[in-house]
């Protein structure tokens, strides 16, 4: 039984880590899948312009993706050491057992050659006290005969187990070297990308007025778009308050009609208190915490909008976040804080809406076409736009084709991303899904 359940714990063992090592290899082609859409950017944008800020976050990332790739292959390592131990260690039990199973079976084949005369075999029957003693003896060496087999029988089918783990081993010796070998090349091309990385950091602290001065444009621009989706949201706030007012005073002028209209046939009944006047003209009732945005209309769009927060798709279906909401790092040490994203992606890509809502407005700054989206309560921005297709008051659905990547301040192919509530912009990568 111990040697049953022994074999069945080194089955499950085996197989947990070859699912570890099949979903490093799934990462480590994603990854790679990653550092190759990365390096077509980085070509393109070689082409397009000399040493940029987006080309060196563009080589930053490719770093970084390096970086998790030999942590990667330095994973499978670790499993692939522990997997050797292992089979050593189950090998090295083989041999306990095998000795100890020889040991006992060259005893048994000793006893059985000194016994092995019949009449030793009769003397040890005939010699028994009772007719069920002799019965016994018999057993005992028709028993004894069995396990003489069985014993046999098991030495065969340790040696086969131990010679299947010695091949394993070989097996995982040979995996080992092969990837040893692949970590010493990727380790390699690490090098060369940050020598890269330097060579663009260095040029780029060449440039460091027209560095700054594109970063400063950046920043007006930022601005400017993000004071366009806060006078959105105002109009829109604005409108939602006239249409609630207007449908309050429709409401107001049916009550006084139907009052009056009762008053007439109860002309001799006493009236009445009308009491406080809860529907008047310029009260707008809504519920604790929600919002005047939100309507009969699109109150459930409202709700999906939320309910998909996490999984949301991307504007552009291949990009590289090239500036995060927050904070973010510049080449000359100093930060710059955006509230939204900017997606770097090829000059002409199809930009989509990535809910469904409707169009709050399309508008032009700086050159740059910008497009807003309500979604009941939020907004979404999409901003360095050409070739907008929709045009305000207009309902679009969820990855419906609104415009297309245009170039930013460096001639980079780019696309601002903003989403935003009522109250302020909030960081997009937390509703987007994950890539």
């Amino acid at each position: 039984m111990r040697f049953l359940i022994f074999i069945l714990l080194f089955c499950f063992s085996v197989a947990s880590q070859a699912q570890t090592r099949e979903e490093l290899e799934r990462q480590r082609l994603q990854l790679k899948k990653e550092i190759e859409e990365t390096e077509k950017l980085l070509n393109s944008n070689k082409v397009a312009t000399k040493e940029s800020l987006t080309q060196w976050r563009l080589i930053s990332n490719k770093v970084a993706l390096q970086d998790k790739v030999i942590d990667n292959i330095n994973k499978d390592l670790r499993i692939l050491d522990n997997n050797i131990y292992t089979i050593q260690k189950d090998i090295n039990h083989y041999n306990r057992i095998l000795d100890t199973l020889k040991a006992e079976y060259a005893k048994g084949m000793v006893y059985a050659y000194k016994n092995r005369s019949n009449y030793q075999f009769l003397n040890f029957i005939f010699s028994a006290s009772s007719f069920n003693d002799a019965i016994k003896r018999i057993t005992y060496l028709k028993s004894y005969r069995n396990y003489q087999e069985v014993q046999g029988e098991n030495i065969l089918r340790t040696q086969a187990l131990r010679q299947k783990r010695i091949e394993d081993l070989g097996g995982s010796k040979k995996m080992k070297s092969t990837t040893l070998q692949n970590q010493s090349k990727e380790l390699k091309v690490l090098e060369v990308q940050k020598i890269e990385k330097d060579r663009v950091l260095n040029e780029l602290k060449k440039q460091g007025k027209t560095l700054n001065n594109q970063i400063a444009a950046k920043k007006k621009q930022m601005q400017k778009v993000s004071n366009a989706i806060a006078a959105a949201i105002r109009k829109a706030q604005e409108e939602a308050r006239r249409e609630a007012l207007a449908k309050a005073a429709a409401e107001e002028k049916r009550r006084k009609e139907a009052e009056k209209a009762n008053t007439a046939t109860a002309a001799t009944a006493p009236s009445k208190p009308s009491g406080t006047n809860n529907g008047s003209v310029g009260t707008i009732k809504t519920a604790t915490g929600s919002s005047v945005l939100l309507n009969a209309e699109n109150i459930a769009l409202n709700n999906r909008f939320e309910q998909n927060r996490g999984t949301l798709p991307w504007p552009v279906d291949k990009g590289y976040v090239m500036m995060h909401y927050g904070n973010n790092k510049l080449p000359s040490g100093s930060d710059i804080v955006i509230s939204n994203i900017t997606i770097s992606t090829e000059i002409g890509t199809p930009v989509k809406s990535v809910f469904a809502g409707e169009v709050s407005n399309v508008l032009t700054i700086d050159d740059m076409e910008v497009v807003i989206i309500q979604h009941g309560k939020y907004f979404t921005t999409y901003s360095n736009l050409s070739g907008v297709s929709v045009k305000k008051g207009q309902e679009v659905s969820t990855g419906q084709t609104i415009g297309r990547a245009a170039a930013n301040l460096e001639g980079i192919g780019a696309v601002d991303f903003f989403m935003s509530d009522e109250k302020s912009n909030f960081d997009p990568e937390r509703w987007l899904r994950r890539k």
